[in-house]
């Protein structure tokens, strides 16, 4: 048992009613899950959690409490699913509070409603699909009343991470100026901490994206503040996220010694956690480091580590990282095959997650360790699809990456064999190639394709495609399921904008 005895004893009060039960719990469960106690708020809610993605028992409760019992045990659901690696827990999670949510606008509690589309915000986060998560984020933000200072704080900091994670650092940068007048008037170590180690995460990145020295220490200062706000908060998970993200910092300026030193606690508290997820992170951390050493053979042993953890769950984007770090230490270590079959992994799971950028970056890392293994053609095929992915990033060093490759691409395409070349086949390929792409952005629509590309009128694209390209046919869509993919897809499409 978790929950200290006067907490307990509140909470079997017998002078309770059913609702009045349910609110108190999930009043503490919450106080326990923004703390990161996550079991302590499962032990918070009492007969009313049932497991991970089980729905609870609702009958006596009137709608408020209905809604936020559904809520409190979806945002638990997506947190332990998280942590313990339960496939499928994010989209039970995401019923759950999608149930709440609905009761919530319905009753026109819209400050509830907000902090519903908040958590759900996070599942969708964990799952990668950033471009979700960011458009909940928004009306949350929206939703939440302007006196609730904590959760709009929380919202702002949540949306930063979304920015960081798909490399739009200066957004981020922005979401954090506007949190930080929110922070000063909020005296909670846990939230505070919370905002310095975000700040930190994101000039972090942009230290190394714009080559910013000053970044740096101004990273480890903030890094400074959040540890010992979590040390004050008593929440060893996040001391360890803190710790992971000093050595990965110290770690790309050379520090090799003090960055282990700094994942070697980290990995002390993750694994006390059991919190497989956090520490298949810390092992992709290390696997990066160990490359930079030169160490690839202990790099790919423990890159495959956490390919293995990440495996089970629902964690798609982070798998990717982790394909990707392992695919560098195959290739190093003159494993092509293996290596390539990690890349084009790490893409796929980016890419299923909508998680563009991170499937960009897979891309093209393929095409820089894997160049010499690929033909002419699979090269120019590669950068093009990573160009495409990553057409939003801001990301410099990313950007410096990219054009690099273009340009031994152009060489390449420059210094090809002639001979058998057709030029009316050259062109029909590129236009199939197009024509693929759009249909696949637009959803398998033929109107919509036929916008992408230009025409005024989809019998223009039908007419090219029962003429030249018939090969293409199967990729359209049957209408009734056509609408439901063009949601889908136009989502998808937004996260790159």
């Amino acid at each position: 048992m978790r929950l200290p005895a006067s907490t307990v004893k509140e909470l079997e009060s017998a002078d309770l009613s059913v609702n009045d039960r349910v609110r108190l719990r999930c009043r503490i469960a919450q106080r326990y899950e923004q703390a990161g106690d996550y079991e302590a708020a499962r032990e918070a809610l009492g007969e009313f959690w049932q497991g991970i993605g089980v729905r609870p028992d609702l009958e006596g409760l009137h709608d408020a409490n209905k809604a936020g019992l559904l809520s409190r045990v979806g945002a638990l659901t997506g947190w332990l699913g998280s942590l313990r690696q339960v496939e499928g827990a994010q989209e039970a999670a995401k019923d759950l509070i999608s149930e709440s949510l609905a009761v919530f606008q319905l009753r026109g509690l819209k400050s509830k409603a907000g902090e519903a589309r908040s958590d759900l915000a996070l599942c969708y986060w964990r799952e990668g699909a950033y471009d979700e998560a960011r458009i909940m984020l928004q009306e949350a933000f929206r939703d939440i009343d302007e006196r609730n200072i904590e959760q709009r704080a929380i919202t702002l900091i949540r949306q930063a991470f979304v920015e960081r994670e798909t490399n739009r650092l200066h957004e981020a940068l922005r979401f954090h100026h506007t949190a930080k007048p929110l922070f000063e008037k909020i005296e909670d170590h846990l939230l505070t901490a919370h905002f310095h180690h975000e700040f930190a995460n994101v000039l972090n990145r942009l230290s190394s994206a714009e080559n910013r020295g000053d970044y740096v220490d101004l990273a480890l200062i903030e890094y400074t503040a959040a540890s010992f706000h979590f040390e004050h908060a008593g929440h060893e998970r996040f001391q360890a996220c803190v710790e992971n993200n000093i050595g990965y910092l110290i770690g790309t300026i050379g520090r090799f010694a003090a960055a282990h030193e700094h994942l070697d606690r980290a990995q002390v508290l993750m694994t006390r956690l059991k919190d497989n997820v956090h520490l298949a992170q810390v092992d992709e951390t290390r696997a990066g480091i160990l490359l930079a050493e030169g160490r690839n053979v202990e790099a790919e042993k423990t890159a495959r580590a956490a390919v293995l953890a990440l495996d089970k769950g629902d964690e798609h984007s982070l798998l990717a990282e982790a394909l990707t770090t392992h695919g560098i230490a195959l290739a190093r270590l003159s494993h092509p095959e293996a290596a390539r079959t990690a890349f084009e992994r790490a893409i796929e799971a980016a890419e299923r997650a909508g998680d563009f950028t991170r499937a960009g970056i897979a891309a093209l890392t393929m095409v820089e360790q894997l160049g010499g293994q690929l033909s002419t053609i699979e090269v120019c095929e590669t950068i093009d699809h990573a160009g495409t992915l990553l057409d939003k990033t801001d990301d410099l060093e990313t950007l410096r990456r990219l054009a690099k490759a273009a340009f031994e691409v152009l060489f390449l395409v420059q210094s090809a064999d002639w001979k058998n070349f057709s030029l009316r086949k050259a062109v029909r390929k590129f236009e199939a190639n197009l024509i693929s792409k759009a249909l696949k952005e637009g959803g398998g629509s033929v109107t919509r394709a036929a916008r992408l590309l230009g025409f005024n009128h989809h019998q223009s694209l039908s007419a090219m495609l029962a003429a030249r390209h018939s090969a293409l046919l199967n990729e359209r869509k049957p209408a009734r399921k056509r609408h439901k993919h063009l949601m889908k897809h136009s989502k998808r499409k937004k996260q790159s904008d």
